[in-house]
């Protein structure tokens, strides 16, 4: 079965009424036929039958043994740092999104857990750093805002052989592009948030894994520190599901051609989008990656982040908002914004420039972005118009 044909069929009919929408069980507990004996479920925080709808079909399109939905993205991060304990290590990608970075470094390094940031594009990196240990190696891949790109499948010979675990978030991806479960990860993370709801109107992170034992300690995880998505927000986030094949073909496209127009710029510095052929990670996402994404980095020939930020504030169409991945076209000033929590010595190391601006493609026309783009950037330099573009 066609990738496109199984998440629209992933999704069930509802048994009782034949309803081809997942009903919303706005519901805080469950009537028993006596004590103990229910129908599976006795209390919303442990299980909801929207919220186990949405797992279930997370589970489907990661082909993992189990999912599980959260408040925020940062949520399912949280519960999986929590398999670990005092003296435990992590591995990290080091351009790593900032509020994870936040979240290892003000509440986890406090408890004992140490985090080793490293290049995790050079497989070499990563090997002398994990040791015994090392219980996590957590990557992103494509990563925020840099879009590097990791070999996941050699990674994972390398935190299996030491025994630790291999994590990938994949949320600039979506399991319509890559699939890290089939390339050796044992957890996925999203930021549900993004490209699966799809239309910037809710918080929600999922995890998903490859194994009985690890699904029975992240759902103990889940219902003992209680966050839990909702089951308006698990059902809105199903029916953004139901078009994310559709939607990441589209801005995959625009987020493509867009790249192209950034590579020719005289006033851009850098281009970061592995759709590239000039892309250092190309081949790579070629061979792990169905599709490119929608985000696209660059950073401008003037280091300067007030350039950044006035590019920012001319765009009209790309609105100047934190996130991605929804249908409305997004852009956004890292360093002042998204990674804001992260030192500025580390940022410039991780190779986020105080230029650097990242945009999130949605499905408006290409061209129409291209010229968005383009007026902002005269307008910010206040030139005539440098070049013609070609669509």
């Amino acid at each position: 079965m066609k990738e496109e044909t199984k998440i629209i069929h992933a999704i069930p009919v509802d048994e009782l009424t034949g309803a081809i929408s997942v009903p919303i069980y706005q519901t805080a507990t469950y009537v028993q036929e006596a004590p103990g004996v229910h129908k599976g479920f006795d209390y919303a925080r442990s299980n909801n039958p929207t919220r186990q709808t949405l797992e279930n079909l997370i589970a489907v399109l990661e082909n993992g043994t189990a999912g599980f939905a959260f408040a925020s993205g940062l949520a399912a991060i949280d519960a999986v740092l929590k398999l670990l304990k005092y003296g435990d290590e992590i591995v990290a990608v080091e351009d790593i999104y900032g509020g994870s970075f936040r979240l290892f470094t003000h509440i986890y390094e406090k408890f004992g857990i140490k985090v080793n940031y490293t290049d995790t594009t050079e497989i070499d990196n990563v090997a002398s750093l994990v040791n015994a240990k090392t219980k996590l190696v957590w990557l992103e891949s494509p990563t925020n805002p840099t879009l590097k790109i990791s070999d996941i499948r050699a990674i994972a010979e390398i935190t299996h052989h030491h025994g630790a675990l291999l994590v990938v978030d994949n949320t600039f991806a979506s399991p319509a592009a890559q699939k890290p479960l089939i390339l050796g990860a044992d957890i996925v993370i999203h930021s549900a948030t993004k490209y699966l709801a799809g239309h910037s109107d809710l918080i929600a992170g999922v995890v998903v894994v490859n194994s009985v034992s690890l699904a029975e300690k992240i759902k103990f995880i889940q219902n003992a520190s209680g966050g839990i998505l909702g089951p308006f927000d698990s059902w809105l986030t199903i029916r953004g599901i139901e078009t994310l094949s559709l939607r990441i073909e589209k801005q995959s496209h625009n987020a493509q051609q867009v790249a192209e127009y950034l590579s020719d710029h005289e006033l851009v510095d850098a281009i970061f989008y592995p759709g590239l052929p000039s892309h250092k990670n190309h081949i790579v996402a070629r061979q792990q990656q169905k599709y490119f994404g929608g985000v696209v980095s660059f950073s401008l020939k003037e280091d300067i982040a007030e350039k950044a930020e006035d590019i920012c504030r001319h765009t009209r169409l790309f609105k100047c908002a934190e996130s991605l991945g929804g249908v409305k076209s997004l852009i956004c000033h890292p360093a002042g914004m998204t990674h804001k929590s992260i030192p500025a010595e580390k940022r410039k190391q991780a190779g986020i420039a105080d230029s650097l601006i990242r945009i999130s493609c949605g499905v408006e026309h290409a061209a129409d972005l291209i010229a968005d783009l383009d007026q902002a950037i005269q307008k910010t330099y206040s030139k005539k118009r440098l070049h013609t573009t070609v669509l």
